[in-house]
């Protein structure tokens, strides 16, 4: 084999420069820190959503307290490695302490508790934040989440989560079928969803839609 055909092949195999090329900043950002930026969580985007939610369920949000809920109640996936796994479930922490550190514990639970199952894991009722985060996601259109999610990866682990619901108990009757491939639909139909279970809840009425989580399970729904 000629000298210059063995060299491309040894660099196609990752070895010489190629191999030492250190890993991107995208590369080494965690999945949750990506959502913040610039995907389905953007806390440039996101908190408006939730906020033109809330004003269509409960009213115009004139109390300053809740425009702080709403950009910081997501805060936690940064540098959180998935969304919906053991440690991003956790996300609801940082927000829930900012709240209670600045207004007390009602407000640090009303931020805790956007996540319906976080607060059926703790046996609690979930707050008025989490009816609004559910229909902001109705809210956002798919020609601005799905390149978003696209680009950061969490699509992948959100259409598996909703196997994982199914799994866990979730009412079939009352939840998207998993088995679309295509993204779009899947969209639509979470879309749905989610603005079927913020309309059957708002009034706040006990959660029979959301099964209590499986500890051990890796993937447990934040929304």
């Amino acid at each position: 084999m000629p000298q210059t055909s063995r060299r491309i092949n040894f660099l196609n195999s990752g070895g010489g420069l190629a191999a030492a090329r250190p890993p991107t900043a995208t590369q080494i950002m965690k999945l949750g820190t990506k959502s913040l930026l610039y995907g389905a969580h953007c806390f440039l985007l996101h908190p408006w959503f939730v906020a033109a939610a809330w004003t269509r369920i409960y009213g115009f949000p004139f109390d300053p307290r809740l425009w702080i809920a709403f950009f910081v109640h997501d805060l936690g996936y940064l540098g959180k490695p998935n969304m919906d796994g053991t440690e991003g479930q956790t996300h609801v922490e940082l927000g829930a302490t900012i709240m209670r550190i600045l207004f007390g514990k009602p407000w640090g639970d009303f931020t805790r508790y956007h996540s319906r199952f976080y607060a059926k894991r703790d046996g609690r009722h979930f707050s008025r934040l989490c009816v609004a985060d559910k229909l902001a996601l109705s809210l956002t259109p798919p020609w601005l989440y799905l390149p978003m999610v696209r680009r950061t990866g969490e699509i992948q682990e959100y259409k598996a989560v909703t196997n994982c619901r199914i799994t866990q108990g979730e009412p079939q009757g009352t939840m998207p079928a998993s088995t679309i491939s295509q993204d779009e639909q899947w969209y639509a139909q979470i879309q749905e969803y989610a603005r079927r279970w913020a309309e059957t809840h708002k009034d706040g009425r006990t959660d029979t839609w959301t099964p209590v989580p499986i500890q051990s399970t890796q993937h447990l729904a934040h929304t």
